[in-house]
C-alpha cells in the first residue's frame, strides 16, 4: 500500500484512521464512483472543494458526494461575502494535490476548512486520501481536529 502525504501527517499526529483503495475509473473520477467500489454509503463519502473568498482566501470544504455546494451558505459559514470554487488547473499549484485526489488533510499550506454538518450523524467518514484510489476512513471530530476546522451548514 502507498502511503500519502496524508496518512504520515495522521500517523505523526496519533490520528486513528483506516485505509479503503478502490480501483480508479480515469472516466469517472467522482465521489460516487469510489463509494459503490468501496460498497458504502454515500452519505458517509466526503469530497473536497477547494475555494476563494473575497476576504478569507483559500477555504476548504468537504460535503457528502452526492451533494451539491451552496456557496452563500458556505461564504455566511466562512465570514465573507462571497465564495466561489477555484479552477481546476490552478487546484495542485494551491493544494499540492490532483483533481479526484484532493485531501483535506496535508495541503501545501493549512486552509480554513469547514465540514458539512451532516457528518456528525457518521461514525466514520471517507475522505480522499492524497491520490485517487486511495479513501481514508476517520471520524469527523479527529478530522475537524487535525484541520483545525469547523462543522457548518454547506448544502
Amino acid at each position: 500500500m502507498t502511503k500519502t502525504n496524508a496518512m504520515r501527517m495522521l500517523d505523526k499526529s496519533k490520528i486513528e484512521y483506516e485505509v479503503k483503495e478502490y480501483e480508479v475509473d480515469e472516466h469517472d473520477l467522482s465521489g460516487s464512483h469510489a463509494a459503490d467500489m468501496m460498497g458504502v454509503n454515500h452519505d458517509s463519502v466526503f469530497k473536497t472543494l477547494v475555494l476563494k473568498g473575497e476576504k478569507i482566501g483559500y477555504l476548504v470544504c468537504c460535503i457528502p458526494v452526492d451533494r451539491e455546494l451552496d456557496l452563500k451558505k458556505t461564504a455566511k459559514a466562512a465570514g465573507d461575502k462571497k465564495v466561489e470554487m477555484i479552477a481546476v488547473k490552478d487546484l495542485q499549484g494551491i493544494t499540492g494535490y490532483i483533481r479526484g485526489g484532493c485531501s483535506p488533510v496535508g495541503m501545501k499550506k493549512q486552509f480554513p476548512t469547514f465540514v458539512e454538518e451532516s457528518a456528525v450523524l457518521q461514525e466514520k467518514i471517507a475522505v480522499s486520501g492524497g491520490l485517487r484510489g486511495i479513501q481514508i476512513i476517520i471520524s469527523p471530530q479527529a478530522l475537524i481536529g487535525f484541520t483545525r476546522g469547523e462543522f457548518a451548514s454547506l448544502i
